[in-house]
């Protein structure tokens, strides 16, 4: 991986990890996605799932040098990006105490 496209997947790493710290302590979602989240603890765990994948992934495609170890880490941190993904979708879906599209 090269490092100028590790520098923004870093920054979304933090981001959405920031975020999923924000949605598990307090509740609190970005207003573009308050309307459609049911269960932030669920979306908060969903979104540092994610941000935990992108930094597997970036460990790999940057620090390994075998081929085969870095094929093997970066499919497996494309499992984790999809299972954080359904994480968050369940969030949405979820039987939360969220009522309506403003907080």
């Amino acid at each position: 991986m090269k490092l100028y496209l590790a520098l923004p997947v870093l920054l979304a790493a933090l981001f959405l990890g920031a975020c999923g710290v924000a949605a598990l302590t307090r509740g609190w979602v970005l207003p573009t996605n308050r309307r459609y989240v049911r269960d932030p603890r669920r979306y908060g765990w969903g979104q540092l799932v994610v941000a935990s994948a992108l930094c597997w992934q970036l460990g790999f495609g940057l620090l390994v040098e075998d081929s085969g170890i870095r094929l093997a880490g970066t499919l497996s941190g494309g499992g984790m990006l999809l299972a954080g993904l359904g994480v968050m979708l369940a969030g949405q879906f979820g039987r939360g105490n969220r009522k309506g599209g403003t907080a």
